[in-house]
């Protein structure tokens, strides 16, 4: 398992690299594709939709993501103590991810799309969407979760809605108009990144947890 998520993280590290090199070496230009879905967004902006849109938007940042984060950990834990731990560590995956994405934002600096497009404020640089990072990680944190909780009947439907909910916020930055598709594209890839990480660190404790948990109650660990 630990292999196959060092390739895992290999391979998002190394699509992530060669967007950013190629959002770098265009100076901050669109890149293909990137042109006619932002034409399009702009163009297809009926009121419901922008409304519906900008309120979706908003759920992929502030204090909410963080709350969640927390709340996730408090669900995977499996007593009192260990989900005050999976807690701190869900938030310190989210606030530490943040704080590298902002790094690689301020250092490649590439401009939004036009201002006169935007449907929605916004700051900051372009690349990586930040909303786009926050929500992905968060969704993987809370899918996380709700899979330590056991296999049920909702786990599946469950993992799929928090999924959809993290990929529709980052494509709302999109028809919004305050980021390249390329950007949420960045987002994405290193929130999958980062997340890999997190699950190849956390794995060795992962599994000493549920060692003394199966000594707890009489059962040797396989």
């Amino acid at each position: 398992m630990t292999r196959a998520r060092l390739a895992g993280a290999a391979l998002c590290l190394l699509l992530f690299v060669l967007l950013t090199v190629a959002v770098a070496v265009r100076d901050g230009a669109p890149l293909p594709g990137d042109g006619a879905l932002h034409v399009w967004s702009v163009g297809h902006r009926p009121p419901v939709a922008l409304a519906a849109t900008r309120a979706l938007t908003a759920t992929g940042t502030g204090p909410l993501p963080y709350l969640l984060a927390v709340g996730a950990g408090l669900l995977a834990g499996r007593d009192a103590r260990g989900r005050l731990c999976a807690a701190a560590g869900a938030l310190a995956v989210l606030a530490l991810g943040q704080a590298v994405r902002y790094g690689v934002m301020t250092a490649v600096a590439r401009p939004r799309p036009a201002l006169a497009d935007w449907a929605t404020p916004a700051s900051g640089h372009s690349f990586p969407s930040g909303h786009s990072t926050t929500s992905a990680l968060t969704a993987g944190l809370l899918v996380w979760a709700v899979a330590s909780r056991g296999h049920t009947a909702s786990t599946r439907p469950a993992a799929v809605l928090i999924l959809a909910w993290g990929a529709a916020v980052g494509l709302s930055r999109i028809y919004l108009g305050v980021h390249w598709p390329s950007d949420v594209l960045g987002g994405w890839l290193f929130a999958a990144l980062w997340l890999t990480l997190a699950a190849v660190v956390a794995a060795p404790r992962v599994r000493t947890e549920e060692g003394d948990g199966e000594r707890i109650h009489g059962h040797r660990p396989r």
